[in-house]
């Protein structure tokens, strides 16, 4: 890591030779969409600029959400914001999208997530009637939830330096004792498991986004997990890692979780479940499903003398109906995520370098 005294050259203008190695980020002298993407690019943007400013061992895990010691309680606690476009989409909006995806970060660490803030950046001239509407869709889906909002801020940028609404929230929620969920967990034996049908969302997007037809309505998967996290808790406290794959989907999900761990992933492209309009729309837009973003499904790294038993409480809850198991942890090839293709083949399934849609959540 480059120290403080790195980070900036005469004057206090950042000194971009001396960012922590590897430098990347020497390419791209100005900000991409591909670093917002979830993928290489945004990786490599935390790593090599922000994680040197800021420091600090808490930071340093990278997970979804950060898990505390506090007063003797252990705390899980997030931010993210949420910039997509359009606002309302078939099975969601950015008002649902801001408490779920707040939601699902505080579960992903095994915890019950309780409260809520809420910040509204309003562009000059967006209707009112739209402001409220996208307020009364997050109040609805934090009710929906179990959490509340607690605590918020507005503020308004001039008409041209915004996009109508964008939203940040942050959570805070309680931990069980004994529960120790995190990406350095995975394990070489531990069954991958996705609780449903992978590409929803980002193929919702698209089509509204795009107007396109794929001659059958696509609606975004968007929902609020901790009930299902709790269900799989209820089975056993062990279990190693759950991640939301959200931007850069599935293939980013178990790469970043390969390569925190160190250990090898097997998954088999057959298992994977695709509903047929996401195949048949990746099929004509040249995307890969396993890179397509979701917005409520997740993937477990489950102890394999677990694994029946937590994919059962899965496919009990609604939101793990159409769960499955689709690969193994494995000590071989570590870091790497392995694809087993239904034509007896393998291929290396890498991170991405962006996103394949940008503006997802």
């Amino acid at each position: 890591m480059a120290d403080t005294e790195t980070l900036t050259g005469t004057g206090g203008a950042p000194d971009i030779l001396g960012w922590s190695c590897p430098l990347p980020l020497r390419d791209h002298p100005r900000v991409v969409m591909g670093h917002g993407g979830g993928g290489v690019l945004s990786a490599e943007l935390v790593a090599n600029l922000f994680a040197p400013a800021y420091g600090g061992p808490l930071l340093a895990g990278l997970g979804d959400s950060a898990v505390l010691e506090l007063g003797g309680a252990t705390l899980a606690f997030s931010t993210d914001s949420y910039v997509v476009r359009p606002l309302f989409f078939p099975g969601g909006s950015i008002g649902d999208l801001a408490v779920n995806g707040t939601v699902n970060d505080l579960a992903m660490s095994g915890a019950r997530p309780a409260y809520l803030s809420c910040g509204f950046i309003l562009e000059e001239g967006v209707e009112t009637a739209v402001v409220a509407r996208v307020a009364h869709a997050l109040g609805a889906a934090a009710r929906a939830a179990g959490v509340e909002i607690a605590t918020g801020d507005t503020k308004v940028v001039e008409a041209g330096h915004g996009d109508g609404v964008y939203l940040n929230t942050a959570g805070i929620g309680l931990v069980p004792a004994g529960v120790d969920i995190r990406p350095q967990r995975a394990t070489p034996g531990d069954v991958v498991i996705v609780s449903g049908e992978i590409g929803l969302h980002g193929i919702a997007i698209m089509s509204v986004r795009e107007g396109l037809e794929f001659g059958v309505g696509i609606e975004s998967d968007c929902a609020a997990l901790a009930d299902l996290v709790a269900a799989m808790l209820a089975v056993t406290p062990d279990l190693h890692v759950l991640r939301d794959p959200t931007r850069g989907g599935l293939a980013a999900a178990l790469g970043e979780i390969a390569a925190a761990a160190q250990v090898g992933v097997v998954v088999s492209e057959r298992a994977v479940p695709v509903p047929p309009q996401v195949a048949n729309a990746c099929a004509v837009l040249g995307l890969d499903p396993l890179y397509v973003a979701n917005e409520g499904k997740l993937v477990a790294f489950v102890p394999r003398e677990h694994a029946d038993a937590v994919l059962a409480a899965m496919r009990a809850h609604p939101l793990g109906a159409r769960s499955a198991v689709i690969g193994e942890c494995v000590a071989e090839h570590p870091g790497t995520v392995v694809c087993r293709t239904p034509f007896g083949g393998t291929r290396v399934i890498d991170l991405p370098m962006g996103e394949q849609l940008p503006r997802i959540c």
